[in-house]
């Protein structure tokens, strides 16, 4: 059974406003199918009395369940123990000035439990699992969401099956495999391990942790848009940057600070600035022509954003247009040298995908999208020890020394 005790009104379609109750399974809209992404919406009224700045004021819950009111999560559920959100926010002014901007803040969501943004969406999936009585989830992933859900379903109990593409990188395979999580490595693109992890989960009867159809998941995203207005309040910056896949994440911290703005908490709202690979931009191209998406074949070595087939492009397009920002595309090269930028500017290790929102920051200064002295917000969204391959040719070789000070001295005099 569904816990009926939250502030939860109903799911609405994204593509043909059709709103619909609550019910297990349901994942997209029965009239438009897979292209009917579901919202969930809210009594803000009722949130209001719960969620203000007063209440967060003398909240001590440091974690993304201070939000409870506004979470689709009942309130007598059991929820994860794993410490989640409350991510800290890092000025980077030394940054700041290289860019030519007013301001640079990284929020760092590498120091989540399994250290990505993608934990948050974990959490939501598994409580919701746990409500509906379920003891297995499953989820397709090109690595993050992955071991995610292997880590969160292992502290709540529950049994997780993973498809990922046989391509992932090690690091993330082994966090499945550690969590306890049975792994099915696709012999294939991250496109073809979805379908057999959608056509699985209906064969089999398992949650559907996927983020692209179940509602839910985005609502856990949400909560760093959440934690970003309660941090900043009334000094938000001018920008936010995302890095872009399937479209959830950007969807889903905007929908986080709409709706800190609609509680009286976050005075004003930035613009967003989607980045998506340059060998992974479906997206990128839908808003430039204003053409409906065409899918892609994925081709960079951003695993995180490697999607050529979105699945939540209708509300990855309308946060941006709403926010009245833009998206732009990055090389993997310049993916690749934010990695080191980003981490001897800050000290934030972040991923390729992670460090894409860095990148996407020095693109649009470029091109004058983001203006000189606007205030910028990156979101890093994984940690870069999942991916050691793609960090170790960014930088140089160490140095090989005996146990001798001489050969310490000619090694700096050669550097």
């Amino acid at each position: 059974m569904i816990e009926t005790k939250t502030n939860v009104t109903g799911l609405r379609c994204v593509k043909c406003s059709q709103r619909y109750d609550e019910r297990p399974d349901l994942y997209t809209c029965p009239a438009c199918g897979i292209e009917g992404i579901l919202d969930v919406e809210y009594d803000y009224d009722l949130v209001r009395q719960e969620l203000n700045k007063e209440t967060l004021a003398h909240n001590r819950q440091q974690s993304i369940w201070r939000y409870l009111p506004v979470l689709p999560v009942g309130r007598g559920a059991r929820l994860p123990t794993l410490q989640l959100g409350m991510t800290p926010l890092y000025d980077a002014p030394l940054l700041a000035s290289e860019l030519g901007l007013g301001g640079l803040l990284i929020k760092d969501d590498t120091r989540n439990p399994t250290c990505s943004f993608k934990d948050r969406a974990s959490a939501i999936g598994v409580t919701k699992a746990a409500e509906l009585g379920r003891d297995t989830i499953s989820v397709a992933s090109t690595g993050n969401a992955a071991s995610s859900l292997a880590g969160f379903a292992a502290n709540m109990g529950l049994r997780a099956f993973i498809f990922v593409p046989e391509t992932a990188p090690e690091a993330k395979i082994t966090q499945l495999l550690v969590y306890g999580a049975t792994v099915f490595a696709v012999q294939g693109s991250y496109d073809q391990a979805y379908y057999l992890a959608m056509d699985a989960a209906a064969e089999f009867g398992w949650y559907n942790r996927n983020c692209a159809i179940n509602a839910y998941l985005v609502e856990g995203k949400k909560t760093c848009g959440l934690e970003l207005g309660e941090q900043l309040q009334d000094g938000m910056a001018d920008w936010l940057v995302v890095s872009v896949g399937d479209g959830c994440t950007i969807a889903g911290i905007w929908k986080g600070l709409v709706e800190m703005q609609k509680l009286g908490v976050l005075s004003r709202l930035p613009r967003l600035l989607g980045v998506q690979a340059a060998g992974a931009a479906p997206i990128y191209e839908s808003f430039r022509t204003g053409d409906p998406l065409q899918p892609i074949p994925a081709n960079t070595l951003a695993d995180s954003i490697a999607v050529g087939q979105p699945r939540n492009t209708t509300k990855a397009l309308r946060a941006v247009q709403a926010s009245g920002g833009a998206y732009v595309k990055v090389s993997d090269e310049a993916i690749l040298a934010a990695i080191p930028r980003l981490a001897r500017a800050t000290g934030v290790f972040a991923e390729p995908a992670g460090a894409a929102s860095l990148a996407g920051v020095m693109a649009a200064r470029e091109s004058g999208v983001i203006g000189p002295h606007e205030r910028v917000i990156v979101v890093a969204t994984g940690n870069g020890l999942k991916d050691i391959k793609n960090a170790r040719r960014t930088v140089g070789q160490p140095f090989s020394v005996a146990p001798s000070l001489d050969e310490v001295r000619a090694a700096l005099q050669q550097q």
